[in-house]
């Protein structure tokens, strides 16, 4: 029996073009002892995929290698084991790839049958716990204090404004239409929501925050991040999570003035989660906290097919995707 696979065979350039992956077909792996095999059933699709594609060593994981299968985490079942701790019908959770079956990972854990795919790839998984991770240990906030998220209709951004309000914070999102903005504010509780393609951003931002800005969670770079720092209060910390803006660029973006940086006493840290694995069952149990306590929301955009990831990528990069994006194989 064989299985498909998508394997990365060129480096973006700097776009990701489907060129730069293709289809194969395998043979199922015959088990050796300790070994188990999982069929997926959904793969989570992350803007972090586009810095694994880069051939840059001194990141937080290697660069996924040209011939190798396309790096990605995902939820499936056990197929055929020969591990007692993952038998036979068990649902999984763990890096995967971007393929029908996957060898168990080191990582992968058994996970109920009954949680929502949206929990498990969001809110407990990858987008959760960094979403947790930047805003509770890395930006230590004061109920009280005004945070200002980027990319906050993004699975990482909507959790970290709900985190957030949760907290006792006042929240303002930048996010890409009015729809996104709409469901910001009506659904999840942000005190404000800010098209980024507004005339005038720094107006709209002093308005939505006007006792300046304490916290503010950088998803995504580009124009915004200036109007953002220009507004910061001193003693306030900038968390940076990513600058998907910067992503597909050969030339990064200048940075902030690092005057301001010193006269404001701000803090700024970047910061990735597999640094901080010492922290993932307590932030695993504060994530199930705000979601049993119905403080945490989320939508689930969903394509289905293992070759759709190949377009779906970009959806994270031009704005298409509408929430949490995971492939349905």
């Amino acid at each position: 029996m064989q299985y498909k696979a998508i394997k990365l065979v060129k480096r973006p350039n700097p776009d990701i073009t489907a060129d730069i992956f293709a289809t194969v077909h395998l043979p199922l792996p015959a088990l050796d002892e300790g070994q188990f095999l999982v069929r997926q059933t959904h793969m989570s699709l992350d803007p972090a995929m586009r810095t694994w594609l880069d051939e840059y060593d001194d990141s937080y994981l290697p660069p996924v290698q040209l011939g190798e299968t396309m790096r990605a985490f995902g939820v499936g079942e056990v197929v055929e084991s020969r591990n007692p701790d993952f038998p036979v019908g068990a649902r999984v959770l763990g890096t995967t790839g971007w393929a029908e079956y996957v060898l168990g990972s080191a990582d992968m854990r058994v996970v109920p049958q009954e949680l929502p795919v949206g929990d498990l790839l969001g809110a407990l998984h990858l987008p959760g716990l960094t979403a947790y991770l930047g805003l509770m240990e890395i930006g230590r906030p004061k109920a009280g204090e005004t945070l200002v998220v980027t990319g906050a209709a993004g699975s990482v951004g909507s959790l970290v404004g709900q985190i957030g309000k949760a907290e006792g914070l006042r929240v303002v999102g930048f996010a890409g239409s009015d729809e996104k903005c709409a469901w910001l504010e009506q659904e999840l509780g942000f005190d404000k929501a800010i098209n980024y393609r507004a005339a005038d951003l720094a107006a709209e931002l002093a308005a939505a925050a006007p006792n300046g800005v304490d916290l503010f969670f950088e998803n995504t770079g580009g124009p915004v991040q200036e109007v953002v720092f220009q507004q910061m209060n001193r003693l306030g910390r900038i968390i940076v999570c990513g600058v998907i803006a910067d992503y597909n660029k050969h030339t990064p973006s200048p940075g902030p003035n690092w005057k301001e940086v010193n006269l404001k006493a701000l803090r700024v840290e970047g910061f990735v989660v597999p640094d901080h694995f010492d922290k993932i069952d307590r932030m695993s149990k504060a994530l199930l906290g705000y979601l049993q306590q119905g403080q945490l929301c989320y939508r689930l955009h969903t394509i289905k097919g293992l070759e759709s990831a190949i377009d779906g990528i970009n959806m994270l990069f031009d704005g298409r995707n509408q929430g949490k994006l995971v492939v349905e194989l």
